[in-house]
């Protein structure tokens, strides 16, 4: 299936996420840091919902995925939409190039598809390498408990008149480990065309990112849950966890 199909169908199914959440949770905290904030990099930015979005409000954007198929198309978007942004195709664990940065942004499970733990440490450096001194890395997971709860062993899925989905979710070995096996119907012309995809994702306790975090550069670690950016929200009934560093000097 060519790019541009499979990327509509992410979008198509995706169309429901809460893609306005992400962008007002984005523009009120940098509002509240009191910081002047010009370049922002979208790190695993799939199809450019965000990444185009924030652009129309004014920001310097940078679009970093691993996926060639999805920065196709969200160049595309971008076009579309007349809003100019710097595609680039990257492993985030290799992240590179950038400087001086304001503000990076990473979210919808981009961190909690980096399951090893060295991994993740090294993403983070990366990240502290391309921000500025007290530049702000703003970043969201699923909660632990949430994953434990409410995603392994289950069974989702979707159907729409031109695109649908079955989607298996399998527990790991490791705690907040989850495999998922993803099977997509996409309007073809006259027929549908399958394809599947295989998930591995992983997530960790609060504790656990805050102590890499602090090990990588940053500081003033501020952690919310929800979409909200009020104080001390976190709770068992949490679903995404959400972080704001600050590199230190």
């Amino acid at each position: 299936m060519a790019y541009q199909q499979m990327a509509y169908v992410y979008d198509k199914l995706m169309s429901e996420a809460p893609y306005e959440a992400w962008i007002n949770f984005t523009v009120e905290a940098i509002n509240r840091s009191g910081k002047q904030v010009k370049h922002i990099a979208d790190l695993g930015c799939g199809t450019g919902e965000i990444t185009t979005k924030l652009a129309k409000q004014g920001y310097v954007m940078t679009g970093v995925d691993f996926s060639t198929d999805m920065l196709a198309y969200a160049e595309h978007k971008a076009s579309e939409r007349n809003v100019s942004v710097q595609w680039l195709h990257q492993d985030l664990k290799e992240l590179a190039g950038l400087t001086d940065l304001d503000v990076a942004i990473s979210y919808c499970d981009v961190i909690n598809y980096i399951t090893d733990e060295q991994d993740i440490k090294q993403v983070f450096a990366r990240v502290a390498d391309s921000l500025m001194i007290g530049g702000l890395f703003m970043f969201d997971v699923h909660a632990l408990q949430h994953v434990e709860n409410n995603y392994v062993n289950q069974t989702f899925a979707d159907v729409t008149d031109d695109a649908s989905y079955i989607w298996f979710c399998s527990e790991g070995d490791q705690p907040g480990e989850m495999f998922h096996e993803l099977t997509f119907f996409a309007l073809d012309g006259d027929h549908y065309a399958r394809f599947d995809e295989y998930h591995h994702q992983r997530t960790y306790s609060i504790n656990f990112y805050k102590k890499l975090l602090e090990a990588t550069g940053f500081e003033n670690i501020k952690i919310y849950a929800d979409f909200s950016l009020k104080e001390q929200n976190v709770n068992e009934q949490s679903e995404r966890i959400f972080f704001i560093a600050e590199k230190r000097s």
